[in-house]
């Protein structure tokens, strides 16, 4: 990757070996590793067995997490806030492993769209649960630095699986929730 790199910095018409270029390419390839660290990552791993017994019906919901992606279209990034709850069906997870799952699926290419439903299906699928419920609210600066250059457009996606898409109560109380206080 640092060869490669090296040629980006040569075709848009950069001196690699300019002082403050010879490490760019080692610097650019270790961004790249961690920016698409999800690639490599196991969900069951992640979660590390952190699923309880419980006999709770409540929503159980994890709002405001800060999330980056790279937009798959331009490689540049996106970054927002992710909203994730889930109505808990005997089962419940630790509260740190939400934020975990969402960086898995952050950490890899992704377009807004995919990434809400990857994260709505890996909670289903490790849970259970009665409902899921993801809602992001991202900028995008592919959107912002070139294009259309709009810097204060965001883009709003949701995933709703269960009681969530099913059930209207459900439904307004997860968006009544993430609505209160959130950025």
């Amino acid at each position: 990757m640092e060869n490669l790199i090296e040629e980006i910095l040569k075709q848009i018409g950069e001196d690699p070996n300019r002082e403050g270029l010879v490490k760019t390419p080692n610097r650019v390839k270790k961004a790249y590793d961690f920016l698409t660290s999800g690639y490599k990552a196991d969900i069951n791993q992640l979660v590390n067995g952190a699923i309880f017994e419980e006999n709770t019906t409540g929503m159980v919901l994890v709002r405001d997490i800060e999330m980056y992606s790279l937009c798959e279209h331009h490689l540049l990034p996106f970054y927002g806030r992710a909203h994730v709850a889930y109505i808990p069906n005997k089962k419940i997870i630790g509260i740190s492993k939400i934020p975990r799952i969402v960086d898995v699926f952050a950490r890899r290419l992704q377009v807004q769209e995919r990434l809400t439903d990857q994260i709505a299906h890996a909670i289903q699928e490790t849970l259970d649960p009665l409902g899921v419920g993801v809602v992001i609210k991202a900028k995008h600066l592919c959107m912002m630095m070139r294009g259309v250059e709009k810097q204060n457009s965001e883009l709003f996606t949701s995933s709703l699986l269960g009681l969530f898409k099913t059930d209207p109560t459900t439904r307004s109380e997860f968006l009544d929730l993430i609505r209160t206080g959130s950025h």
